[in-house]
């Protein structure tokens, strides 16, 4: 048997089965690391977004104008902006009917912003799911092949009179090695997945805020009028 220890070597030589598994488990790792790169960026935009829009919607700002800024066409709403005007937007359609009560043109400007915050965060969630999956799942993908490489080790081992340690040590440390990538696949993933979602309800309860403060600043100017 091949003496050479080198983790190279061992995964050119590890059966096809755990080569397969080491295969799904890097393929995995490698898809986790795209998302979290691209999950952290999404998010502290979302969040440097947020704090702009509720600097400048607290600011004073009559809430016509901020509209009119932000439904322009130069102007690409994002997140928290896009929560405002579909409330606004909902809110001057409704007043332009002259006849709707006030209490159900807020209740109409109210749904509007559930729909559109409900569309933010499952766009924000939309990766979490995959990184939960890697988390969960990579320990026990690599447990199979660890298991799979030490039965095969011992099965060759049992067609050897003279057997010691240098004639299964390759196999068992192959089979140890899908173990050691499943965990390098699950623990980045464990980790983005609890940290992201921690950023995103508190994200999420911000978005909330921001509705229920709207909704009374929609009230007192429906019944301004």
């Amino acid at each position: 048997m091949n003496t050479d220890l080198s983790i190279l070597t061992l995964v050119k030589e590890a059966s096809i089965v755990v080569q397969f598994v080491m295969f799904i488990l890097l393929s995995a790792s490698v898809a986790s690391w795209t998302f979290i790169f691209s999950k952290r960026k999404e998010l502290k935009q979302a969040i440097a977004i947020t704090d702009d829009f509720e600097e400048e919607f607290w600011s004073g700002v009559g809430l016509a104008e901020l509209y009119k800024k932000m439904s322009s066409d130069r102007f690409e709403p994002e997140g928290i902006e896009k929560i405002f005007l579909a409330g606004y937007r909902e809110f001057a359609r409704m007043r332009q009917k002259g006849d709707v009560e006030p209490s159900v043109q807020v209740e109409s400007a109210q749904r509007a912003m559930r729909i559109e915050l409900s569309r933010e965060l499952d766009r924000l969630d939309e990766t979490l799911p995959f990184l939960a999956t890697v988390g969960s799942t990579s320990p026990y993908i690599g447990l199979f092949g660890t298991v799979w490489g030490i039965m095969n080790s011992f099965r060759a081992l049992g067609e050897i009179k003279n057997a010691t340690l240098a004639n299964v040590a390759p196999g068992i440390s192959e089979a140890l090695i899908a173990t050691a990538i499943g965990l390098f696949a699950a623990i980045p993933a464990v980790i983005a997945y609890n940290r992201f979602s921690t950023r995103l309800d508190r994200l999420a309860g911000r978005y909330e805020l921001f509705v229920d403060e709207f909704v009374v600043l929609l009230q007192r100017q429906a019944h301004s009028k």
